[in-house]
């Protein structure tokens, strides 16, 4: 599998065949949204590409999404009780890599983004599709926190060319 535009032409922590765990392949042969996840305060923002994410519609909507305990994404949203989602399109796909940990962004996850502070963290301008939410519970569950929160704020414009993750990588529609 090649990194595509990466630091390296192979990924260095993909394991043989033979090892990968079925339930992590599973996980993979499900097409997923790609998202990049802001929390913090003022001048201490955090951020975290995150593809396991699941809308609920309601009174009052739900978010729900999975995120590691030892994330400063984790350490952020249990900080300040809220975040904002921003919804991934193709030209994306370099930014998501930084905001994964695994493309290099010299500055930091931010450095030359036009970013402005909200009430539920660092907002990306570039980034129309934006959902701001407040967390309702976070639950330890297997190796990830369960995320729930509301849904208070919606920003949405069209998106001709999501970005999508399947089987360990990026893909587009059509």
């Amino acid at each position: 599998m090649t990194d595509q535009g990466g630091i390296h032409e192979e990924h260095p922590f993909v394991l043989p065949p033979e090892q990968r765990d079925p339930v992590r392949q599973l996980r993979g042969r499900l097409a997923a949204p790609v998202t990049i996840v802001t929390s913090g305060e003022d001048g201490h923002g955090v951020g975290l590409t995150v593809s396991s994410l699941m809308v609920a519609e309601g009174t009052p909507p739900y978010l729900y999404f999975l995120v590691g305990s030892t994330t400063e994404l984790f350490y952020a949203m249990d900080t300040t009780g809220k975040f904002v989602v921003h919804v991934c399109t193709a030209e994306h796909r370099a930014r998501a890599d930084v905001f994964a940990g695994i493309r290099p962004s010299p500055g930091g996850v931010f450095a030359g983004l036009d970013v402005r502070h909200s009430l539920w963290g660092p907002v990306i301008e570039d980034m129309g599709n934006r959902v701001y939410c407040s967390v309702a519970d976070m639950d330890e569950d297997s190796y990830s926190i369960i995320v729930e929160a509301t849904i208070d704020e919606l920003e949405l414009e069209d998106i001709p060319d999501p970005l999508l993750y399947f089987r360990g990588g990026y893909r587009r529609l059509g």
